[in-house]
């Protein structure tokens, strides 16, 4: 599976939140949203599916919610309309237990709840969409799309078009089929965690059963499986519709079938066919193997007699739906009843929308499969793929259905366009600042260890944006790495002289004039960064080396205890003290600082190794191993301290150990210094001690 963090992410106007706190203000978002729908009342729909159904009143059978629709009438009879979604009605049925009768109430809340329950989801379902969701070491997932997957969860939680799904009650159909919608395509991502084409069966298996209970909230639900699909070939088989197209039309060789094999694709697929064909026939069986009956006030267009007025009319309810999402300025509880006239001729304008419709929707798709920009196809092809394929159902394109709009079927068509929204405010804030974009490359490149690679990108923000000074303090520390120091100096000299107050770059000057050999501008340049940060452990230090640079040991003490103080974990500060106090002959106020910084940093195996060395120039034979054999115990594979130890044991007397450190010193460091001229030495001391006891 190819993951990727989408370049545009870093540039949305939001944030960057933990998962805790994102998930905490997306359902805040939603629940500010809708709570004002709480204390409203049965209305429309409400009455039929809930206080006229008798399915849910405790006397009646539990039983009968199997072989009813959603409006009580037995699915046998011509005036059904068929919707059979039983799970849905059961949890009516619970809140009229749980309130003990019908107290609108309690549906409202359960409604509110739900929606912020899926606007949470969404924040998982957009991170795999957009960038993909991986995993670190210890199973943890990690959103590689924070901004983008929490922009597109937060204009859905707070979208108007979800106002009667989720404030009216007979909504909560499409709320229920959402949430297991999510969970399937959640569960089926799942199935790839393994890697190296490996994928489980129980969670494409589980996958489909959460496709059952979806439909058995509303029959909406069965479009996951394209969703899943579409996942599976375009992100986990990594297939480029557009190349695979242009190989079929030019007529050269097209996708390795062998390939597709090998990675399940095909394996996958027939999973999804055959439990997707189970699902829709068992449907058909249960609504009695006959569509539902729908009269021409429901739906006029379905009933035009000329194919092309109808084809038109469609189209124009699609431009409306599209524009619902797009601006939601008029919603509407009911759109049937002539609220919407019959395009009847070419002469009417309104023929106009199904063609900007059509325009907008083929540059999309263009988009989405011909740029060169993966994270482009990649999001675009998935926002198009949520908008349209939960909207089939709703399209007539199989099967009449008994509505011209109803804007509760836009609940889960709405995640698509979120996306694509999220996508357009990146790319925008993307292109007001596309000068950091360089600037971004080249840090995540440095971070990574390819310093070549960031320099050129660094190089290329400096030159767009000439007073980037965190660029050209980044491209100055790694040409201080690279011991390029003159232009370092040249760089960093020219960001401090822009701004003036930036401190990270006055330390980094001051390192590279340093190492130029001019002590007393290095000097200065510590000292302006320490005005403009008071608090920076780093320059302490780096002022305390500068010092004993110097042989000033008493300013190099007292910068490496500024460090200290300021940075309690400060190893290297510590360390250093410790290392000049011993250089010195200070043995006594070596051990007590050594001693002091290991009550802070007790795993610290360097000040060990300094502290060792101490304890063993003051002939503290029995501590100082201590310290050696417990440094050796959290790094084992460290030369000088096994060369150390070694001298210790040399000068204590007991030679075999003596020589056992020793063999394991060259073992890890054949050029040990000192330590083969050591080991020679004790082989003749153990020689001449052979002899005389022969």
């Amino acid at each position: 599976m190819v993951l990727s963090e989408p370049y545009w992410d870093h540039h949305i106007p939001l944030p960057k939140l933990g998962p805790l706190h994102s998930r905490l203000v997306t359902a805040f978002v939603a629940l500010i949203c809708f709570i004002n729908s709480y204390d409203g009342d049965f209305v429309f729909d409400d009455s039929e599916a809930i206080i006229n159904n008798k399915d849910l009143n405790p006397e009646t059978p539990l039983s009968n919610i199997w072989k009813n629709d959603f409006w009580g009438s037995n699915l046998s009879s011509n005036s059904s309309h068929k919707s059979y979604r039983p799970l849905t009605v059961l949890t009516f049925r619970i809140n009229y237990l749980l309130a003990g009768g019908l107290f609108p109430v309690g549906f409202h809340v359960l409604n509110i709840a739900l929606h912020c329950v899926i606007s949470v989801l969404m924040i998982d379902v957009f991170a795999i969409l957009i960038g993909g969701l991986a995993y670190d070491g210890r199973g943890a997932k990690l959103n590689l799309s924070p901004k983008a997957s929490l922009l597109a969860a937060l204009f859905f939680a707070a979208h108007p078009v979800h106002t009667e799904s989720v404030a009216g009650i007979v909504g909560r159909a499409d709320l229920l089929c959402a949430l297991f919608f999510q969970l399937s395509f959640l569960v089926y991502c799942k199935a790839f965690q393994g890697g190296d084409n490996k994928f489980s069966v129980f969670c494409i298996i589980g996958s489909i059963l959460l496709c059952a209970l979806a439909m058995l909230c509303k029959e909406q639900g069965i479009t996951v499986l394209g969703v899943n699909a579409t996942y599976d070939i375009l992100i986990v088989c990594n297939l480029n519709i557009y190349e695979i197209a242009h190989r079929l039309l030019s007529r050269r060789k097209s996708a390795d079938i062998g390939e597709l094999v090998r990675n399940g694709l095909l394996v996958r697929l027939a999973l999804l066919f055959l439990g997707g064909s189970f699902l829709l026939y068992a449907r058909w069986r249960i609504m009695g193997t006959g569509p539902p009956s729908f009269t021409e006030v429901d739906n006029p267009a379905s009933f035009a007699e000329n194919v092309i007025l109808r084809i038109v009319n469609y189209n124009y309810y699609y431009s409306l739906n599209a524009w619902l999402l797009l601006c939601p300025w008029w919603l509407c509880f009911d759109w049937s009843m002539g609220c919407v006239p019959l395009i009847k001729s070419a002469n009417d304008w309104r023929i106009v929308w199904p063609l900007v419709l059509w325009c907008c929707l083929i540059g999309l798709v263009s988009h989405a499969l011909c740029s060169l920009d993966s994270n482009k196809r990649r999001t675009l092809t998935f926002g198009l793929v949520l908008l349209v394929i939960p909207f089939l159902p709703a399209s007539n394109l199989f099967f009449r259905v008994g509505f011209v709009i109803a804007e509760r079927v836009l609940y889960l068509s709405s995640a698509g366009y979120c996306l694509i929204l999220a996508y357009a405010v990146g790319y925008c804030s993307y292109n007001w600042r596309k000068h950091k974009v360089h600037y971004n490359v080249g840090k995540n490149l440095a971070d990574r260890g390819n310093q070549s690679a960031a320099v050129k990108y660094y190089r290329e923000a400096v030159r767009l944006h000439p007073k980037y000074v965190h660029a050209m303090n980044n491209l100055g520390n790694i040409l201080k790495e690279r011991n390029e120091l003159p232009e370092a100096e040249g760089l960093l000299s020219a960001a401090v002289q822009i701004q003036p107050d930036f401190a990270a770059a006055w330390m980094n000057l001051g390192i590279v004039q340093n190492s130029l050999k001019k002590f007393d501008a290095a000097e200065r340049s510590y000292w302006n960064a320490i005005k403009f940060r008071k608090k920076y452990p780093d320059c302490y230090y780096n002022l305390g080396r500068l010092y004993a640079d110097l042989n000033r040991s008493v300013d190099a003490l007292n910068a490496w205890k500024n460090a200290t103080m300021l940075k309690p974990d400060h190893s290297l500060a510590w360390n250093n003290m410790v290392i000049l106090l011993d250089n010195t002959g200070n043995l006594a106020q070596a051990e007590l600082i050594a001693k002091e910084a290991l009550k802070i940093l007790s795993k610290d195996h360097t000040i060990m190794f300094s502290l060792a060395n101490v304890l063993g120039k003051q002939e503290k034979y029995k501590e100082s191993e201590g310290f050696f054999l417990n440094a050796l115990k959290i790094n084992p594979n460290v030369a000088s301290c096994h060369g150390n130890l070694a001298v210790l044991y040399h000068r204590w007397g007991k030679l075999e150990l003596a020589k056992k450190h020793y063999e394991l010193s060259l073992q890890l460091d054949p050029n040990a210094p000192g330590t083969k001229e050591n080991y020679n030495m004790l082989k003749r001391r153990l020689e001449q001690r052979f002899r005389t006891v022969g």
